[in-house]
């Protein structure tokens, strides 16, 4: 199948979710995760009418920028951002999904700010406490986001959850059911809306649950290009 058909099939179960609650598929934007994948790919993807890129290390993604700099694309970094990545992160990507901390939410403002950008950043919550992965506890999220209320350059924009990896996509519900509680709670609670419009969540084998439960971005590799090659 090709990057064009799968691109299609995507797209169409993305619909048909957002239609199962009553949602506007047009409101769910879906990220193209290309980590792995050579910058051909990502040319086909365009071809077939597709924006927003994703990739998990800023050096591959970097690469990826430099050779698609004649194609009007947005990139999102969706894995963890190191401190000595964050000049040429900030400077480089539409939107990071993989804030963790106040103090990195800080260098890359002030990074945003020297290279004339205005990122938009998702904050990454930590739902499972599990060793392997980053993000934010959610009993730390609200001073993260007193904090990025006085960002002068980069934007606090939502949320972003990566859980446990499920079974099956139902075991995924559970997990994204909690992000948008806390979000809702936020709200609740005085957080500007601007602040927290976007959750980000699921992948290929879960997106649709997502999308049932909220999800405003949905981060989609596999079912797109096809599977990877395991790394050398």
């Amino acid at each position: 199948m090709s990057i064009t058909d799968r691109l299609t099939e995507v797209r169409e179960r993305i619909a048909a979710a957002a239609r199962s609650t009553g949602r506007d598929p047009a409101s769910i934007l879906l990220v193209a995760i290309s980590k792995t994948f050579p910058v051909d790919r990502v040319r086909e993807a365009y071809a077939a009418g597709h924006r927003d890129f994703g990739e998990n290390r800023v050096q591959e993604a970097l690469e990826k920028i430099d050779a698609s700099r004649d194609l009007p694309l947005r990139w999102h970094l969706v894995g963890h951002l190191q401190s000595n990545k964050v000049r040429r992160a900030a400077a480089s990507f539409a939107m990071i999904q993989s804030i963790d901390g106040v103090e990195l939410l800080k260098k890359v403002d002030a990074a945003a700010a020297d290279a004339g950008r205005s990122p938009e950043l998702l904050v990454q919550v930590d739902l499972a406490d599990e060793a392997t992965k980053f993000g934010v506890p959610p009993s730390d999220v609200p001073p993260l986001l007193e904090a990025a209320a006085r960002l002068g350059a980069a934007r606090v924009v939502g949320l972003m959850a990566l859980p446990p990896y499920p079974e099956t996509p139902e075991d995924s519900r559970p997990w994204f059911r909690r992000l948008r509680e806390l979000r809702d709670g936020w709200l609740a609670a005085g957080v500007p809306a601007a602040m927290l419009r976007e959750l980000s969540m699921g992948m290929s084998g879960d997106f649709e649950v997502a999308v049932q439960e909220g999800a405003t971005i949905v981060r989609v590799g596999t079912a797109i290009f096809g599977r990877r090659a395991p790394r050398p």
